[in-house]
């Protein structure tokens, strides 16, 4: 994400996002531009929504991807890497219908530049979206889900990083399995100091 310095009011925002070529966020007032995508977080996004998809054929609920924006009570304008909505999807009040306002799982899939944002101010925003029952943070660099869970005032943390866990996604009766959600997707191994090869991992979750 990079900060265009200038705060700005929702409606500026709206008017910005809807002709830019790039995605823009508003945080507090200052719109962020959205950096492209490796091709293991592409991988991921692709996996998920065929793994889940696939579950939610027959039901109330459907699967969002990227360019979908999502407004938080708070005043957040964000673009989450993937959004769950279930029944009717309620929509900003505008002509364009473009901004959804009652999400109830949203997962977004880590890298170096989001990852504190994904973490902190943005969950904190995501928090006050009365449907949102889950949270879920997913690696794309090493094989790890994280799993938040909505229960009344808290949230429950659960994680999975063995290639044949499963995260129960309760609000939306489904499940992530780590195997599907990593399928094709080849982890690459730190440099060694003893030798600096750099290798991929054998245990990568592929085809």
């Amino acid at each position: 994400m990079v900060a265009l310095r200038k705060t700005v009011s929702e409606a500026e925002y709206l008017e910005r996002d809807r002709t830019s070529p790039i995605k823009l966020e508003l945080v507090a007032g200052e719109i962020f531009a959205m950096a492209g995508a490796k091709l293991s977080h592409n991988r991921i996004e692709r996996n998920i929504i065929r793994h889940v998809e696939n579950q939610l054929a027959t039901g109330a609920c459907e699967v969002l991807p990227s360019d979908m924006r999502v407004k938080t009570p708070s005043g957040l304008y964000a673009y989450p890497d993937l959004t769950v909505v279930c029944g009717e999807p309620q929509l900003d009040s505008d002509e364009h219908l473009d901004t959804l306002l009652n999400p109830v799982v949203i997962i977004e899939v880590l890298s170096d530049s989001t990852e504190m944002f994904d973490r902190g101010e943005k969950f904190h925003a995501y928090r006050t979206i009365p449907s949102l029952q889950e949270y879920i943070l997913i690696a794309q660099d090493t094989r790890h889900v994280e799993h938040f869970l909505r229960q009344g005032d808290s949230w429950i943390y659960t994680d999975a990083t063995a290639p044949d866990s499963v995260i129960t996604l309760p609000s939306i009766g489904c499940t992530l399995a780590l195997a599907e959600v990593y399928r094709k997707v080849v982890f690459v191994q730190p440099e060694r100091a003893d030798d600096g090869d750099v290798g991929d991992e054998a245990g990568g979750a592929e085809r």
